[in-house]
């Protein structure tokens, strides 16, 4: 089970790493952040936790995103490298709308649908290659 979430965990900041690359040096691509941020934001309007700062709700973001994607990678990715991928990205793309979220940052236009499937299979791919070299 180690060895999975530690596989995870790779493809999970190997997720974040392309996603910030991309975002901080093209227009017009996905910002899975905002999505994120806005999440953590309505999340915590109800109780006594406040992040105003942005620098903090993106840290907060930032981590939360990276620990939930290496549990899903571990316990997915491991064994179903593609599929599981592919299904956390259309996720990604439908699931904010039926959420109450804005998903303009991630589905606006095929482009930024196209390109955030991608940045999720690219997850899944570098979780099943890091075990199956450790495995």
């Amino acid at each position: 089970m180690l060895k999975k979430m530690l596989a995870g965990l790779g493809g999970a900041i190997a997720l974040n790493l392309l996603h910030e690359i991309v975002r901080k040096n093209f227009d017009n691509v996905p910002h899975i952040n905002e999505v994120g941020e806005e999440a953590l934001k309505k999340m915590t309007d109800s109780t006594a936790l406040e992040i105003s700062d942005p620098d903090k709700l993106y840290a907060a973001t930032l981590a939360g995103d990276i620990v939930s994607n290496a549990i899903y990678y571990g316990t997915t990715a491991t064994n179903h490298d593609f599929t599981s991928g592919l299904a956390a990205g259309i996720g990604a793309i439908a699931l904010p709308q039926k959420m109450g979220l804005n998903d303009q940052p991630v589905a606006e236009n095929n482009k930024k649908k196209v390109m955030t499937v991608g940045y999720y299979l690219f997850g899944a791919l570098v979780t099943k290659f890091i075990y199956d070299k450790i495995k």
